[in-house]
């Protein structure tokens, strides 16, 4: 028996717990209490389990004078204060693999609804009204899509792609990425190329604000965005004005700037920004949701417990 106690900051599918429990951790679940009333209790625990409730920085850190490890059932870490887990001895873990595969799918039907204007004239046959040259699409055959980031999404998402006879590259800050499906290039390179834009990255100080005004007329062409990744990824009045230019054609986006950093809302004050962005015709919305399929919340399960149990046996 480990006899080693584990903190489930959110609710998570139930073969995450079930796992642990067959490997003898002890599971608590306390996903309401605040922040305050976690630091009163978290130096009983070795593990933490979280989404992204709330961020685990210093301040709650340094009282868990036991943590072994925290498993954030997601692909970022940005929640968690890496450098000062690094200094603990933390390990902490994250759970790409789990959900790339529902991501790759996801930015693939914004890219399809936003070219063929799906959703805008299901609205407009909704208000009875039926445009047929106005609703002309696009093909994806023929086009360049850019891939910023090629980790376990950005994969996926190439390989989704890779039927539909489009050339398909990438740019990543490591060298040595390039596969079967994509081909590895310069930013400058991919911004003088690419059709459509796709955003695989996670939040760091590089990738925040990464598509705003310089890097859109650093463009060549007028393009189609994409972004599953972070919503603080673009600087969301500039690509407005993009639109309305007609240099960004249409904004596929699964993630908001003015998310809480739970993801579980939007900021509650009035948003002139976010207000021209719903309204916008040529823009899809999603509520955060590319990676959270019925079938990513099992493997993201399973991927966390068996990278805790590599941990410990």
């Amino acid at each position: 028996m480990l006899q080693k106690k584990v903190l489930h900051l959110d609710t998570n599918h139930p073969l995450l717990w079930d796992g642990l429990q067959q490997l003898g951790f002890e599971n608590e679940l306390d996903a309401i209490s605040t922040k305050e009333k976690v630091i009163q209790k978290i130096a009983s625990y070795h593990g933490i389990v979280i989404r992204s409730r709330f961020t685990l920085d210093a301040t709650i850190l340094k009282e868990a004078k036991r943590l072994e490890f925290i498993a954030r059932v997601g692909a970022g870490l940005e929640n968690i204060d890496q450098e000062f887990a690094k200094k603990s001895n933390i390990t902490l873990i994250a759970a790409p693999e789990g959900n790339c595969n529902a991501v790759g799918e996801h930015a693939l039907g914004l890219l399809l609804n936003l070219m063929n204007h799906i959703h805008k004239g299901h609205q407009e046959i909704k208000n009875g009204i039926w445009l047929r040259e106005e609703n002309r699409g696009e093909e994806i055959e023929g086009k360049t899509i850019g891939i910023i980031g090629y980790g376990h999404t950005g994969k996926k998402f190439a390989k989704k792609l890779s039927g539909f006879d489009a050339e398909v590259i990438f740019h990543d800050i490591q060298s040595g990425l390039q596969d079967a499906f994509a081909k590895q290039v310069t930013l400058k390179e991919l911004q003088q190329k690419a059709d459509v834009i796709s955003l695989h990255v996670p939040l760091t100080e590089l990738t925040k604000h990464l598509v705003n005004k310089t890097f859109i007329e650093e463009c060549n062409k007028s393009f189609w965005l994409l972004n599953t990744a972070r919503g603080s990824c673009i600087h969301t009045q500039d690509v407005l004005e993009a639109l309305k230019s007609g240099k960004i054609k249409g904004a596929g986006l699964d993630v908001l700037e003015f998310e809480k950093t739970s993801f579980e809302t939007i900021f509650e004050q009035p948003n002139e920004i976010l207000h021209q962005l719903i309204h916008h015709p040529n823009v899809i919305l999603t509520p955060h949701v590319a990676g959270w399929t019925h079938e990513s919340n099992v493997k993201l399960a399973e991927t966390i417990v068996h990278k805790i149990k590599k941990l410990y046996f």
